[in-house]
């Protein structure tokens, strides 16, 4: 029987060295992302061997994630079918790729089946794109930009640390009461809250950008590996023209270029926020699946 708990901060030596092994590019595998949404999703992991395991839900209704780490991988899967089944459900692996469905279909040929939500894709950008935001595909961004800078000749971007967190806390409780009414925003916020008390250890990286010495927009995220960085956070006024191209561009020209690609996370199945996502012209869109055990 798989014992499942809730991650806490000192999980992340043994889920980053599980992680190290996983071969996809999804938002939901970093332990930073993990940690944080925890609470709002009910997440509890578990350490198989030398896999990490993810379950989400409540109330004896759950789906897993697929097993990440080295060993047997058909019996990890094993494991999870055998975990569902004695909750009488049926089991379901959520955040499924190409690469992940390809593995399941070898181990267990036409005993899962699949399905996709677009909500949940992920969208994954070229970091030397978003830095540079050249060409008639940016004209847009480059206009709001530009006309931000001209209306605020006094702004600053600053690394995000422990000495400006409690300002961007400020911003993110003022946003949040233009939301109140919407309970996905309030779990958001406990995620943001986690994030913040955490920061330093779970290894985030963050940057905001000032107008008259006032925190007007932040964002951070997390390394995904020597390739992908993951944003999970950015928030700024909607009524400020500019506001959020320019920190995502100084975000990204500051502390990612490092990296090929930055994932920015699904769009929920939100039309402003899908709009928002595909006018940053993703390199990749990631489509993950749910794979339903027919065995």
């Amino acid at each position: 029987m798989l014992e499942f708990k809730t991650p806490v901060i000192e999980d992340k030596e043994w889920v980053d060295e599980c992680l190290k092994s996983v071969n996809s590019f999804n938002c939901e595998y970093t332990f930073g992302n993990l940690l944080v949404w925890s609470t709002s999703y009910s997440t509890k992991i578990c350490r198989y061997k030398d896999f990490l395991m993810c379950r989400w839900g409540k109330n004896n209704d759950y789906m897993y994630s697929v097993p990440i780490g080295t060993g047997d991988f058909k019996d990890a899967v094993e494991q999870i079918i055998i975990d569902a089944k004695s909750f009488g459900l049926t089991p379901i692996i959520y955040g499924v790729t190409e690469n992940y469905k390809k593995l399941i279909d070898k181990h267990f040929f036409r005993q899962f089946s699949y399905e996709g939500d677009d909500g949940y894709n992920d969208y994954i950008y070229s970091v030397e794109k978003m830095a540079e935001l050249r060409g008639k595909k940016y004209h847009g961004k480059r206009n709001h930009i530009t006309n931000f800078k001209k209306n605020n000749p006094d702004w600053s971007f600053e690394i995000l640390n422990k000495d400006n967190i409690n300002e961007c806390i400020t911003l993110h409780t003022e946003w949040i009461k233009d939301h109140e009414d919407d309970e996905d925003y309030s779990y958001e916020f406990e995620a943001v809250l986690t994030a913040f008390e955490n920061y330093e250890d779970l290894g985030f990286v963050g940057g905001l950008i000032r107008v008259n010495g006032k925190v007007i927009a932040y964002t951070m995220g997390e390394r995904h590996s020597d390739r992908l960085f993951v944003t999970h956070f950015e928030k700024a006024p909607a009524d400020v023209q500019g506001a959020y191209p320019i920190i995502n561009q100084e975000f990204t020209k500051n502390c990612l270029m490092d990296y090929e690609y930055v994932n920015r996370e699904e769009d929920l199945g939100l039309e402003g926020l899908r709009k928002a996502k595909q006018s940053y012209n993703p390199e990749i869109i990631l489509e993950k699946y749910v794979a339903v055990y027919n065995g």
